[in-house]
């Protein structure tokens, strides 16, 4: 009896391990396509802030321009 039971306990230890070990695994697979997810955002973001600062400055170029010709426009009427 007493031989059963150990053995039965060692049989559970054992596969509660390897299940333990299988559920680990795939949470460090899901872990790392998240990372690597996260990174491809991380460089979309940063592109659209350049974007961003792009379309800034040219906006701010425009402006010095309507500025310029409203100021010719003055002078002239």
């Amino acid at each position: 009896m007493t031989g059963a039971v150990l053995t039965i306990a060692i049989v559970l230890i054992t596969v509660g391990g390897i299940a333990a070990s299988v559920v680990s695994y795939f949470q460090l697979q899901r872990h790392r396509s998240d990372a690597v997810a996260m990174a491809e955002f991380r460089k979309l973001a940063e592109q659209a802030v350049a974007n961003q600062e792009a379309l800034r400055r040219e906006l701010d170029e425009i402006r010095a321009r309507l500025t310029a010709v409203e100021d010719l426009l003055r002078s002239v009427g």
